[in-house]
């Protein structure tokens, strides 16, 4: 039987550092408008942090982009929900 190579435990992780990303999870950038200053970012970060599977968001006022790190891709239209609940309009995927 050949002798695995790989420097990747079991479980995926190919370094037993606690800060690794963690395998599987999914980075999506998306472009919302309206968002004008630190209060607009933390309240569209706070609605979609709300979403399941969702484990950060970054949101920047200035370009209008928000980045989501996700267990699993995200439906279009709970990020879309999240956004309107927060008062700004998701354009789609940046």
């Amino acid at each position: 039987m050949a002798e695995n190579s790989s420097c990747c435990t079991p479980e995926g992780s190919c370094h037993s550092d606690a800060t690794d990303v963690q395998v599987g999870e999914v980075t999506t950038t998306y472009k919302v408008t309206g968002m004008t200053c630190g209060h607009c970012e933390g309240a569209v970060k706070s609605e979609i942090a709300e979403i399941a599977g969702v484990s950060s968001v970054h949101a920047a006022a200035a370009s209008g982009v928000v980045t989501v790190t996700s267990r699993s891709p995200l439906d279009d239209e709970a990020v879309r929900a999240a956004v309107d609940e927060a008062g700004y309009e998701l354009v789609g995927q940046a």
